[in-house]
């Protein structure tokens, strides 16, 4: 039985770090005041009729702190592109110059920090329920093992160490976006 109790605290360890990993992720595409070409990322193109990712179609690099520019394969993925960084909403307008295509991206407003801070929070938020859920999860794990055989003391210790890698993860989860915050709100 106390392999299985292992088990189940190893998954829980797993999958909340990949929870973490997904947030960090996340977190990367929200700008900063800073151009970067991770904000682009999940953005898709209509590629002859397939919605294919931004960065198979054109190469993103960063000219300068706040410009991104974007090269298509295809002079032909111009609009398209363009079009789907419009229909994005990123709050950048594209600037064509008939071969590639730059986004100069604009000093935040205060206006815009909050609600990047906002956005932030509302991903950090999404963690936790994500956290939560596995800890749901495991911990009912445990009480089938209960049922089948597994001592109260047993079960009761695994609930705690489940409890205890939730609250790290959690802890870590609002490190991530305390962070993003500040880096938000630098001027």
């Amino acid at each position: 039985m106390s392999e299985q109790v292992d088990n189940i605290i190893h998954n829980t360890s797993d999958l909340m770090n990949k929870a973490i990993v997904h947030l960090e992720g996340e977190l990367q595409k929200v700008r900063a005041g800073k151009a970067n070409p991770q904000m682009l990322e999940g953005l898709m193109v209509d590629y002859y009729g397939s919605p294919t990712p931004l960065n198979q179609v054109a190469n993103v690099t960063v000219a300068d702190a706040r410009t991104l520019t974007l090269q298509p394969w295809e002079k032909s993925m111009i609009q398209p592109i363009e079009r789907s960084i419009m229909q994005a909403n990123l709050g950048v307008t594209p600037q064509n110059d008939g071969i590639m295509i730059r986004l100069f991206l604009p000093p935040l407003t205060e206006e815009r920090r909050k609600e990047l801070v906002k956005r932030v929070n509302a991903e950090g938020e999404q963690g936790k329920i994500a956290l939560r859920n596995i800890r749901r999860d495991m911990i009912e794990q445990v009480k089938k093992l209960q049922k089948d055989g597994l001592s109260e003391d047993e079960a009761k210790d695994a609930e705690t160490r489940i409890q205890g890698i939730t609250d790290k993860n959690i802890a870590a989860v609002d490190q991530h976006c305390k962070d993003k915050e500040k880096e938000i709100m630098t001027i």
